[in-house]
């Protein structure tokens, strides 16, 4: 089927769908087949839903003239992606990288709103199926667009930055995560590298920052504009970064108080001063869009609960977010401290070791009563008198559903599939 005749169909209607759950009317349907399911099963309820056409993959399936019949639908949609974005020729930033991207992408999103109209990433949607329904949510009044992505093996960021063709792009941080896809930390800067591979090849402009200095090797003969802290040589020099527990900035004579906790945010808030210094928004719009944000999804809130304060960062986990967030908290000057940490996943073999890195991070701090939740943290049981392990979730709770937390600052981390918020029943 020509790619510019489905283009055209898919012009005339306002939205895209693979999910008929979520059907809105005059809607695309792209019928994608999953693990357990397939979709084109759902062509006939997707148009009965308010549908205007569907895309299809196999022809036991077909209706009517309504009814795109394809050899791959997964492949259709990356390709309409690829030709969407080619048709509407609007900047593009891409980023990437271990930890910090969607909270990136949204600070970046709140500033450059300040002076375009921009479409981004919608919460998560960062691999071979999100990326392009990204690239489709765009259109003639889109002025720039933010599109995440995600990896857990090479040659995935590789394969986005082809369908979404950025012109300017942005990796968070090379850190452990995905290491059993990846197959270990060099595997992760490889992958992640890709993008710099794009933009080398393509002639486009990176984004860097300084206090990485993987990012400053990986990127040297790309054409970048960079940040840093008390570094004059860089196009952006931010002058003080502060966290107690919340991040303050200052560059140029401007100071900057977020709502976002931990000096490990501080890179993503920079990223966004320096990319909103690049397309030109005001210092003033700049400091109003970085103070107004506040974080949600389980992604580093500050929530008080009685006399408590909990910093809830339970959307996911790996050992250099763990590290870091663990490490914030430690100089947070609070007298009562308490930790709840969840099993960090898809490390493959190098999961036990991680965990127990985490585990002997804390085995000093004999004033912080530490939880450790999940079957790895388990197997790294150590006996301390402030450290309590469970091999799972009901086991915790079962242990602590009498406990009273008072006046406590608390800590709650772990990998998304943990589900720690469930922890803020007990405290």
């Amino acid at each position: 089927m020509d790619i510019n005749y489905i283009h055209n169909l898919f012009l005339k209607c306002t939205s895209v769908s693979i999910d008929t759950r979520k059907i809105d009317a005059n809607s695309f349907f792209i019928a994608i087949k999953g693990d357990n399911f397939d979709a084109n099963t759902f062509a006939e309820d997707a148009l009965s839903k308010g549908a205007s056409y569907v895309l299809i993959d196999n022809e036991d399936y077909f209706i009517d003239e309504r009814t795109v019949l394809v050899e791959d639908s997964l492949a259709s949609l990356q390709e309409l992606a690829k030709y969407h974005r080619n048709y509407l020729k609007l900047p593009i930033i891409a980023l990437t990288g271990s930890n910090g991207k969607t909270t990136t992408k949204e600070l970046i999103n709140t500033v450059l709103s300040r002076k375009f109209k921009i479409k981004a990433t919608v919460g998560n949607l960062n691999n071979h199926i999100g990326v392009p329904l990204t690239l489709l949510s765009f259109n003639e009044e889109t002025e720039i667009g933010i599109v995440e992505m995600g990896a857990n093996h090479k040659k995935e960021i590789e394969f986005l930055c082809e369908i979404a063709q950025p012109d300017y792009g942005y990796i968070t941080n090379f850190g452990k995560a995905h290491l059993e896809g990846f197959g270990g930390v060099e595997g992760v800067i490889q992958g992640k590298s890709e993008m710099y591979q794009y933009f080398l090849k393509n002639d486009k402009l990176v984004f860097v920052n300084f206090e990485d200095p993987i990012q400053v090797e990986r990127s040297k003969s790309i054409k970048s504009f960079s940040f840093g802290v008390n570094n004059d040589k860089c196009d952006v020099n931010i002058d003080k970064v502060k966290a107690d527990p919340f991040v303050s900035i200052s560059y140029s004579g401007n100071s900057i108080n977020t709502h976002l906790i931990g000096l490990y945010n501080a890179n993503n808030i920079n990223a966004a001063v320096t990319i909103g210094n690049y397309f030109g928004v005001k210092d003033e719009a700049i400091k109003e869009a970085l103070e107004n944000y506040i974080p949600e999804n389980n992604r580093s809130q500050l929530i008080t609960k009685g006399t408590n304060e909990i910093i809830l960062d339970a959307y996911n986990a790996n050992p250099s977010s763990m590290k870091v967030a663990i490490e914030n908290f430690l100089l947070l000057e609070k007298a009562n401290k308490t930790l709840f940490l969840g099993d960090m996943f898809e490390l493959g073999n190098e999961s036990l070791k991680e965990h127990k890195g985490v585990v002997d991070l804390l085995i000093d701090q004999n004033n912080i009563d530490c939880y450790f939740i999940g079957k790895d943290f388990y197997q790294n049981k150590v006996s301390k008198e402030n450290f309590f392990f469970f091999e799972n979730f009901e086991n915790f709770s079962e242990a602590v559903k009498n406990k009273k937390f008072d006046s406590n600052m608390i800590l709650i981390k772990g990998s998304r599939g943990m589900a720690l918020e469930r922890t803020l029943e007990f405290i």
